[in-house]
């Protein structure tokens, strides 16, 4: 059985060969992003943090820990563990690249799922 392989980038990234399906993980379309512009297979709003988990969060390196926890539990809600089988499904067909507006993908929602996904996590 082949790892699973889930790959963390930025929205504005180029699409690779290597990206294989391409998912916005993000609740809003990033400002100032022509949804024309962009390579993508799908979009699951769904899978991202509440609105008061991420305005906590504010992308504070310190508080990343600390947001990975929480945001797990937030994804064990019946709603978003659906919507994380169904991306999990995708990632066992092949490479997934898991799409982020953030300008730190490494310390994104996209990176805790990828965790996860990866069996980290």
């Amino acid at each position: 059985m082949q790892p699973t392989v889930v790959r963390v980038a930025r929205l504005a990234d180029p699409a690779g060969p290597a990206d294989g399906v391409r998912v916005l993980v993000e609740r809003l379309w990033p400002r100032g992003t022509a949804r024309t512009a962009v390579v993508l297979d799908g979009w699951y709003r769904g899978l991202a943090p509440s609105d008061e988990l991420r305005t906590w969060y504010g992308h504070d390196p310190g508080r990343f820990a600390e947001f990975a926890e929480r945001y797990r539990a937030e994804l064990r809600e019946p709603d978003r563990a659906a919507a994380l089988e169904r991306l999990r499904a995708l990632a066992a067909g092949g490479p997934l690249t898991l799409l982020t507006a953030s300008g730190s993908p490494p310390i994104s929602q996209a990176a805790v799922l990828a965790e996860i996904l990866a069996g980290e996590g």
